[in-house]
């Protein structure tokens, strides 16, 4: 079980687990239980036989067949609601699945690792999660700290994402300038690595020589003003609060705030750059 803020790394541990396994030659599966709703959540994981529901046109395998052999790693396990908490400890116990529409059984092997941004404990003791499939998931814990209590780690960080963005791009090599390594350490980052990881691959697109100025990090993007028909901003001024706003409530994931906003991320990119000196 691996526990921590959301943007620690979870899914990078699982990977990190399973690669270094007895079953890595084998499928890790992942699953985000929170990103699949809720009627279709057990046909997900478990499969389900030709005709068993309306749409069912096919036998489908499930997650737990897929992993057969290897790992699944159920991401958002809190989400998960009570009535299929049941079936999953059930499974857990009996090393078994049955497809939806089957009554034949289906033995599966596969290593389980689940990961949540929630106190598991705490969500017990509400009656939202329950208590015998807590202590059966529970095996080897793994707390992930946040970024925030991870001190230099922040700096080993952003000089590996640098070095990735730039391989990936065909960017000359850059670094951080002491002052932008200051800057970082300073900041609390509340997206954890994800959001390290999108301000970097910003900063390193903002910057126009080889080293990274504190100019072209971009933390706190700010709210946007409301309306004021004296037109005391620009539209280019609304434009750019509005995209700092929207980069803010996706932890700066230049990519989720394009789709949020129907923009392509070059012009994120380009707007950000001609107006670069705002971030200071």
């Amino acid at each position: 079980m691996i526990s921590g803020e959301t943007g620690t790394g979870k899914e990078l541990v699982a990977k990190a687990i399973h690669y270094n396994s007895s079953r890595k030659d084998k499928a890790l599966v992942a699953v985000n239980v929170a990103a699949i709703p809720s009627e279709l959540i057990e046909s997900e994981l478990f499969g389900h036989e030709k005709g068993s529901f309306t749409g069912a046109s096919i036998r489908r395998i499930g997650k737990f067949e897929e992993a057969d052999g290897g790992s699944l790693f159920l991401d958002e396990i809190g989400e998960m609601e009570l009535n299929l908490q049941v079936k999953l400890l059930r499974v857990l116990q009996e090393k078994e699945i049955v497809r939806i529409g089957s009554n034949n059984p289906v033995k599966t092997d596969c290593r389980i690792i689940v990961a949540t941004n929630k106190n598991l404990k705490e969500e017990v003791k509400k009656g939202k999660f329950r208590e015998d499939l807590y202590y059966r998931l529970l095996g080897l814990p793994i707390e992930l700290p946040p970024l925030r209590d991870r001190g230099n780690d922040i700096l080993i960080l952003a000089h590996h994402f640098i070095e990735t963005f730039c391989a990936e791009n065909n960017i000359r090599p850059k670094k951080l300038s002491e002052k932008s390594q200051m800057k970082l350490l300073s900041y609390t980052f509340p997206g954890n690595i994800r959001e390290l990881k999108s301000v970097i691959e910003l900063a390193v697109t903002l910057s126009d020589e080889g080293e990274i100025e504190p100019a072209d990090i971009i933390l706190d993007a700010g709210e946007p003003v409301a309306y004021t028909p004296e037109g005391q901003l620009t539209l280019k001024e609304y434009e750019l609060k509005i995209i700092k706003a929207t980069l803010k409530k996706n932890n700066m994931d230049i990519k989720v705030a394009a789709g949020k906003l129907d923009i392509g991320v070059s012009t994120i990119y380009r707007i950000l750059k001609d107006e670069k000196g705002w971030s200071q």
